[in-house]
């Protein structure tokens, strides 16, 4: 029901139905009330003729019984009269029903009727007496007194009355009249407003369905418009609107699409902000550092930054400026650019680039630790070479055998400067990748058994135990630069000898698990502290402590070993504790 009355229909047929009862409520009172006076105005000038008629007869006729048959065919039905001769005496009373006498003396005894007695102008009053047709029940009457011989000063009259029942039946009968035409009124409006509505709001919810489909994006939808009118012009408004909506939302969905892209190719992390400090939109790369942030609970006030970020973006805010700095967070360095976003007048939000700039630091330190170890590492050697040279130059020496020892240091450490040189341009070949690696079918048992047992010798006079190990089948082939191989392991071997004090031991092992093929150099050294362990593989590490108890050493060995390593496809790493020992560990895939 209450579906019906939200409807177009529904309105439509209420307004059109209260409007129609209204018209047909003001019609029926007024007609109702113009029939009412027309039947009262019909029924006294009826009596009016009627007792014209009658006294004519009377003043013609002197016997009763002569003029009775006459005079009651002349009264209407439903119509009495009471003729009085003189004021005195009544002629003739025709009365057809009950109370005829009480009906009589209350006429006869009306002092309003009286006056009709000694005027020659006819006197109508309605009064309350009792029915002719019912017991003691009471009725209004219409009575009207017409002078009889006028001419006398006091004369006679003819009192005519009649029910006005019989009006209020033709009244009664008008009003059923009335009704009845108002209730087919009501059905043809009912069918009209319902055919008219339907022509309508048929359109209308075919529109309200396309609607409901275009919110649902399917844009393809179209609406029927048949009529040329203003409905049929609103559909065809609708159309165009929905081909409007597919063409905004394509353009709008590859502009996301495009910008999407951008962002994921950037190599930069793009993130928006809102003033709230959350996060708008953000690309994969600034994801990875969220997650990374979260990993190392560098975030700070229930929110996706760190303490740095957020008090930089707060100063953003609080200014309303764009900046651009460098900002360190937790070891991490980053290029900061800060874009404010603004709705009006007002600032609604930022856009921040970060741009990790850690590798690039770590390259340049990298870059300056290098010169600074060349220039280290080359400065001893040149100053022994130059200050021996000046004094054999100067003849310092005396003796030969002085002047040969200076001559053996000038020839050992400009063998040690050309060690360090081959072994840079080695690593130089290897990390830009043009130093060749030639692989071939190597039985691995033989090969590194081979490789171990030319330090027997070192490893006894050092009084250090030497042993190799392996858990392998026989008959084991891998895919390797034998020539590169047994640089790694005799670099990996000799430093364990080195760095391993007297009656100590070193274990060379051969494992095989999860398709890779483990050697393992293990020693019972000095150890490496926890703290230089990340450092152990780069460039000129040489830490000053006791595992180098004065060796000497170029430091590039073990970065050119986990060269060599990485270009077989494996990898190379380290496991040490100060005053235990340590395990270098190459893995080799075997295919």
């Amino acid at each position: 029901m209450n579906r019906i009355w939200n409807s177009v229909v529904g309105k439509l047929w209420g307004t059109i139905l209260l409007l129609v009862l209204f018209v047909l409520f003001i019609v029926t009172v007024l007609m109702l009330e113009f029939l009412e006076d027309f039947h009262t105005q019909q029924a006294e000038e009826s009596l009016r003729q009627e007792a014209a008629t009658i006294g004519k007869i009377v003043e013609q006729h002197d016997e009763v019984e002569d003029s009775l048959e006459i005079i009651q065919d002349i009264l209407g039905s439903e119509t009495n009269a009471l003729i009085v001769r003189n004021s005195e005496s009544v002629f003739l009373s025709v009365h057809e029903g009950l109370n005829k006498d009480v009906i009589k003396d209350k006429i006869l005894d009306d002092t309003d009727l009286a006056k009709i007695y000694t005027s020659d102008k006819t006197i109508i009053k309605k009064t309350l007496m009792p029915s002719m047709t019912f017991e003691d029940r009471m009725e209004n009457y219409i009575i009207l007194a017409s002078p009889l011989e006028s001419d006398k000063e006091k004369h006679g009259a003819v009192f005519i009355y009649q029910s006005l029942e019989v009006v209020n039946k033709t009244s009664n009968s008008t009003t059923k009249i009335v009704f009845l035409s108002g209730f087919i009124a009501l059905l043809l409006t009912t069918m009209f407003t319902f055919f008219l509505t339907s022509r309508i709001t048929s359109p209308l919810r075919s529109m309200r369905e396309a609607a409901l489909e275009l919110a649902k994006g399917n844009f393809e939808t179209k609406v029927p418009y048949l009529q040329r009118d203003e409905i049929g012009e609103l559909g065809s408004a609708f159309n165009r609107m929905g081909r409007q909506l597919k063409h905004h939302v394509e353009v709008i969905n590859q502009e996301k699409e495009q910008l999407s892209s951008i962002l994921t190719s950037m190599t930069d992390a793009v993130i928006t902000f809102n003033k709230d400090f959350n996060v708008i939109v953000s690309n994969p790369q600034a994801d990875q550092l969220f997650q990374k942030w979260y990993a190392n609970n560098e975030t700070t006030n229930n929110s996706h930054l760190p303490a740095e970020l957020h008090h930089l973006l707060d100063h953003v805010f609080n200014l309303e400026e764009e900046i651009d700095e460098e900002l360190e967070i937790k070891g991490a360095y980053f290029s900061v650019s800060i874009s404010l976003l603004y709705s009006k007048d007002s600032v609604r939000g930022a856009v921040v680039v970060l741009r990790d700039k850690t590798e690039q630091h770590r390259l340049d330190k990298m870059r300056s630790d290098f010169i600074a170890n060349v220039s280290h590492e080359l400065r001893t050697p040149i100053s022994m070479l130059q200050g021996y040279s000046e004094a054999i130059i100067d003849d310092v020496v005396t003796t030969e055998e002085d002047k040969n020892e200076m001559i053996r240091v000038i020839y050992d450490e400009s063998k040690r400067m050309g060690r360090l040189v081959t072994e840079l341009l080695d690593l130089a070949r290897l990390e830009s990748g043009y130093l060749s690696i030639y692989k071939e079918e190597v039985s691995i048992i033989p090969t590194i058994e081979r490789i171990t047992q030319k330090f027997d010798q070192i490893a006894k006079e050092k009084n250090i135990q030497l042993a190799f190990e392996h858990t392998l089948s026989e008959g084991l082939y891998l895919q390797i630069d034998e020539d590169r191989m047994e640089q790694v392991l005799t670099n990996l071997i000799d430093n364990a000898l080195r760095h391993t004090p007297d009656d100590g031991a070193v274990k060379v092992k051969l494992a095989h698990a999860n398709q890779k093929i483990t050697i393992e150099v293990a020693d019972t050294g000095y150890g490496i502290p926890k703290e230089d362990l990340p450092y152990v593989f780069e460039r000129f590490y040489k830490a000053d402590k006791a595992r180098t108890r004065g060796k000497s050493g170029t430091g590039l060995g073990l970065a050119i070993a986990k060269n060599i390593v990485e270009r077989h496809n494996g990898s190379l790493s380290v496991e040490s504790e100060v005053g235990i020992g340590t395990t270098f560990f190459i893995k080799l895939p075997l295919s």
